[in-house]
Order: structure tokens, then sequence, then C-alpha cells
């Protein structure tokens, strides 16, 4: 017996030697090892795993890199086909950091597009007011008398009140404007005068009414074609739509003055402005020429007639017209020329007067207070040429026309025919470091009805204006005129005559604020 175990573990020994464990094991199932590994119960026998192992693993690792079997020789690629698949694998990833760096491209322009969506968006909400400007200027003024004629009639000016006895300082004009485009097709402009004193008024004065409060509908985003409604000039004179602010002389010429209470009524007015010039108007505004601003090249409307803040009188409408030429010669000279009318029915304010400084006072006939509500033919037409200061200028205006008026007995209201104008010229001096300076002279005679004074009285006016602006800042400009004038005084008395000649010489100052 024992004979047998030596000879069985000698065998084992030899085997172990020349097969490795795992080869002596690889085909046996797991009972039968543990049966011999019970039976011998030998500590130092290679362990054997759970699972049989894998043969072509056991073979591998059984032979030298070089006794690699054939099969795993022609597995193995060659170098070149190698660098060549390194060569694809880099042009994919080339191709690939293209397609993401497109795809990158194309997510920062959807993202710029969503900006620019919230952009627009937050535009559209934008509420009107936010689109309003603001600006205005205000006026002062001292009136200081020089000579007066010995048997002149007390001092009065149609343009300014402060031409009167017992007058020093005085507010002319405080304007606030609002204006702005609150949507493609509508621009609002409204001016409020912080400075009016009403018909009624006898002490008080610096009233608040409103100057301008219209709209402009634009049929085309060119703003070609617009229709103006509301209270707004009325496009008659070149001087009289020309904003106070600009104007050289301190008042108005008064034979086109006269045509419109206030240079101002409520109606609807059409306007032709085509592109070269809304150019044309733009250049002569941001260049400082003292223009009159945007009316069209053509213009047409109707309108109450009986002026600015003032309540309409009868059922008739005034119809006007305007057309106006502004070109550029070879010298670089702006200029513009044009002609206006107007017709209608206009209803005289009455008040109480002696005719001619004789017997009891009485309302003239033909006024509204004593019945006559249809008023009498207003009609009008007037020419305009302009040269626009570079640096000399000069403009004037002419009028003709039919107007109501008080007759020589000053007893009634009549149509009778009006005739008047004015010349003025000007140059535009500027300086390095003391702003510009501009002087001018102006002659205007007028022969005529007043018709928004009261009773509408014949009117003779024959005028010199010599003055200089300067320009100090663009914040604020300094004015000073020297006026002779022989001019009738408009104011109706109820003791004496009315409607006499005041004949005098006044220096003249203006201070303005520009805001």
């Amino acid at each position: 017996m024992k004979r047998n175990v030596v000879l069985t573990l000698a065998l084992c020994l030899c085997l172990h030697s020349v097969i490795p464990a795992q080869d002596l094991y690889q085909d046996s199932s797991r009972s039968e090892r543990v049966v011999l590994v019970n039976e011998f119960n030998f500590g130092n026998l290679p362990q054997v795993p759970d699972k049989p192992a894998d043969p072509s693993k056991l073979a591998d690792s059984a032979l030298s890199p070089n006794d690699k079997p054939a099969d795993a020789a022609k597995t193995e690629k060659p170098a070149d086909k190698v660098e060549s698949s390194k060569d694809d694998s880099k042009k994919e990833e080339k191709k690939d950091d293209k397609k993401d760096k497109k795809d990158d491209d194309k997510k920062d322009k959807k993202d710029d597009a969503k900006k620019d969506e919230k952009k627009d968006a937050k535009k559209e909400e934008k509420k009107w007011y936010e689109k309003i400007g603001m600006r205005g200027y205000v006026q002062f003024r001292h009136n200081y008398p020089t000579f007066t004629e010995a048997d002149s009639a007390p001092r009065q000016h149609a343009g300014d009140q402060s031409i009167s006895s017992q007058q020093e300082f005085f507010i002319r004009r405080a304007r606030l404007i609002f204006f702005g485009d609150v949507g493609e097709h509508l621009y609002l402009y409204v001016q409020p005068d912080l400075a009016s004193t009403p018909n009624a008024a006898v002490d008080q004065v610096n009233f608040a009414q409103i100057r301008d409060a219209y709209g402009d509908v634009y049929v085309d985003k060119d703003k070609v074609h617009r229709f103006r409604v509301g209270q707004s000039k009325v496009p008659y004179g070149w001087e009289n739509m020309q904003s106070s602010q600009n104007r050289l002389s301190l008042d108005r010429a008064d034979a086109l003055n006269s045509a419109a209470r206030n240079e101002r009524d409520t109606g609807v007015f059409y306007y032709w402005t085509p592109k070269w010039a809304q150019d044309f108007f733009k250049e002569v505004n941001d260049t400082g020429l003292k223009g009159s601003g945007n009316y069209g090249i053509f213009g047409l409307g109707a309108y109450n007639g009986q002026g600015g803040s003032l309540r309409e009188q009868n059922d008739n409408l005034h119809v006007i017209s305007r057309l106006t030429v502004p070109f550029e010669t070879a010298w670089c000279n702006k200029w513009e020329v044009g002609m206006q009318g107007y017709s209608g029915d206009y209803v005289v304010l009455g008040s109480r007067i002696v005719p001619n400084g004789v017997g009891a006072a009485a309302i003239p006939i033909g006024t509204r207070d004593t019945g006559n509500t249809e008023g009498h033919l207003d009609q009008r037409v007037a020419w305009s040429v302009v040269r626009y200061a570079q640096p000399f200028g000069m403009q004037a205006e002419y009028t003709v026309g039919k107007t109501p008026q008080l007759n020589a007995a000053q007893t009634a209201i009549e149509s009778g025919s009006l005739h008047g104008g004015y010349w003025s010229a000007f140059y535009r001096y500027k300086t390095a470091c003391h702003g510009e300076f501009w002087p001018y002279v102006r002659y205007q005679y007028y022969r005529g009805g007043y018709r928004s004074a009261a009773n509408s009285p014949f009117s003779e006016i024959d005028e010199w204006n010599f003055g200089l602006e300067w320009q100090i800042k663009k914040e604020f400009e300094l004015v000073t005129e020297y006026l002779i004038t022989d001019r009738t005084n408009l104011n109706a008395v109820t003791a004496g005559r009315s409607y006499g000649q005041y004949q005098g010489h006044l220096l003249r100052f203006q201070f303005q604020l520009n805001f």
C-alpha cells in the first residue's frame, strides 16, 4: 500500500515539472479537482480557479513575444497603414471640429437674433410719452422812448404790449414746446405760451394759453405727404411761419401778420414735401440760417378764420393755398421764393368809440356786437423772396387784397382794399470766441383794415428797424434795436378820438433764454 502511494506521488511530481498546473487541470471539472486535492491534501499544489480558464489566454501567456503564432502575425497592421489610419482619424477630428465650429456659429447667430428680437420687443414696448422731447425759450423786453412827436397819439404797438405808458420790464413770450414722433405715421407738437394776456384781462397778465396743438399724420413713411390736424400756423407769409425764437426783428411786419391773429388757427392742412426739400429745410435749420421751418413745397388747407385761441364766429371756413420753391445757386447761396393766398368771411368784433371824436360813443354797424354774424369778405394774396445769410441775406414780402375795415366816418364796417409789405437785409458774422453777430435793417409799410383789432380800424404804418442780434451762447442772446415808427394806435377809446397816429422813436432791448 505504501509503495503504491509513493509511486503515485512520484508520478504527480514528474507531471508537475513537465506540464504546468493550469494545463494539468484545464480539462478537469471542479468536482474532480476537489477529489484530488482532498485525496492527497498537499498544500503546495497550485490553486485552481473556480471557473475553467480560457485555453487561448493560457496558450498566449505560455509563449514568448517572439513565439507568437502565424495567425497573430497576420492580424498585425503594417506601419504605413497604421499611420494612414492615424491621418484619417485626424481628418475626422478636424471635420468634427469644423462641424462643431459651424454649430457654434449657428448657435451664436441664433443667440444674436434672439437678442435683437428682445431689443426690438423692448423698442415696441416703449411708451409714447418716452418718445416726446421738450424745449423752449423765454423773451424779456424793455422799451425806452427816446422821442415822441408833440401831437402824437399815445404809444401803442400791435406786436408788443409793453410799448405803452407806465411799462418797464415785460415778459413777451414764455414758451414750452413738447414734440416727437409717437409712431411711424404721427408727429405730435404742443406749444403753450405762459405769458399771454386775454382780451378781458385788465390788471393781470401772463396767462397760459395754447399756441400750437396739432398732429402731423404721415400718409407714407418717407413723410412726403402729411395732414396737419389741430391748431397750428396758417401758411400765409414766410415771416409769419418763422419762429419768434429765430426772427431778427423783434416784431413781425403788420401787412402780413394782420392776416391771422397770433399767426395761427384751427383747421386741417395738407403739405407735400419731397425728400430733397426735406433735406433743404433740415440743412437750413441745422446750420443756423434762421429758416421758417418745413411747411412743404405745396400746401392746401381749410381753417376757421377767426384766429388762434379765439372762438369761431360764423359757419364759413377760410381756404388757403401756398407754393414755395427752395433752391441753391452755383455760388452755394440758398434761396426760397413763394406765393400764397386765401379767401373767407371774417366776423369783426365791436367796441364802443366816439366817431372821429364827435358825439356819443357807439359800436360801429357791421360788427358781431351789432348783429353781423356772417362776416365780411376777407381775401389776400402775397409773394415772398428770401436769400439766406451766407453771410449776407435779405428777405422781402408783399401782399394785396380785400379785408373788412372801419369806414372814414368811423360808423360802420365795410370791405376795403389793402396793400403793404416789408424789405429786410442782414449779415451773419461769426467770431472765434465771442459768438455770432447779426446786424439788420428793415422797412415796412401797410395801408388797410387791421381785422384782428376791435372794429378793424383802417391802419397806416411806416416803420424802420435798425438792430443787432448778439448770439452770445447757444443758451442766450441779446437784441438791441432802434425803432422809428409812424403807426395807427389800434386802441378803441370811449372818450376822445380813437385811432390816431403814434409817431416816435424807441430804444428796445430783448434778452432771450433758449433751452
